[in-house]
């Protein structure tokens, strides 16, 4: 594949890449739409947009309320896409949509990835569809050069990442520990180790999420890994956020990530 912005996200930055996740919808799309610039502002490297589903079977209850949030207001994955689109008409951040593998069934795997690469989305990540059978999404999504994320785990064992050479794109997701997305106070003790042994495995930037929130957490992490997702401080913040979820979804993204100079680089 040509590198594209995902690769120029990591390899540009002297920082982890600060990578956020907003809920596409939540608590509006021109909300989203502005929180997403205002996050570039900030620095992020890669945004995640995270298509709202009734399942969310990996999300904690902050991200499901956004869910719910969003699903009330009319978000679908149509209108995620088109607000992907909406994104990159004003941005150059490269865009990661976080979605279940249901919608996009739905849609059609050919349509989604024609969709998708219209929308300007960089890479996708599908949270419950197992390797073994994303073979039909991978190829669609390969041909409009867009990057599928490979999800990792504490408990995916060395069959699976040996399989990473010829199957992963863009980044690794690793997950922090297992369970649901949510705030923890603290990160697991043998993270930096599952890290390094991960990053023997691949050439691919490693990111990690799932629990970090405060701005300790994230100067952890960052010294191990290549990136640091933040999901559900920010969308707590904008739910918090009242009258004005931008501003919180600003503030939050200083309190964690620091300066936009800092995580730029």
């Amino acid at each position: 594949m040509t590198p594209g912005r995902i690769e120029a996200a990591f390899a540009s930055s002297k920082w982890p890449v600060f990578i956020p996740y907003v809920t596409a919808g939540d608590p509006s799309a021109d909300a989203t739409l502005a929180i997403c610039l205002a996050l570039a502002e900030e620095g992020a490297g890669v945004i995640e947009i995270g298509v709202p589903f009734s399942d969310p079977l990996a999300d904690g209850p902050v991200i499901q309320r956004a869910c719910e949030r969003a699903l009330a207001s009319g978000m679908t994955l149509s209108r995620a896409l088109d607000l992907a689109m909406r994104v990159r008409a004003a941005s150059r951040v490269a865009l990661v949509l976080f979605s279940y593998v249901n919608p996009i069934l739905r849609m059609g795997i050919e349509l989604f990835a024609l969709r998708a690469a219209a929308s300007g989305i960089d890479g996708a990540l599908v949270t419950d569809l197992p390797f073994e059978e994303s073979g039909a999404l991978r190829a669609a999504l390969d041909g409009h050069d867009i990057r599928t994320i490979t999800l990792l785990a504490p408990t995916s064992g060395a069959a699976r990442i040996s399989l990473l050479p010829q199957s992963a794109g863009g980044f690794i997701y690793y997950i922090s520990r297992t369970g649901v997305t949510g705030e923890k106070a603290a990160l697991p003790s043998g993270l930096a180790d599952e890290v390094a042994a991960l990053r023997k495995a691949t050439s691919l930037p490693v990111a990690v999420g799932f629990g970090i929130s405060t701005a300790e957490q994230y100067l952890r992490v960052g010294a191990i890994a290549d990136g640091v997702v933040v999901g559900s401080a920010i969308v707590r913040a904008i739910e918090e956020g009242g009258g004005d979820p931008v501003g919180a979804a600003r503030r939050a993204a200083r309190r964690i990530v620091g300066e936009p100079g800092r995580a730029q680089g």
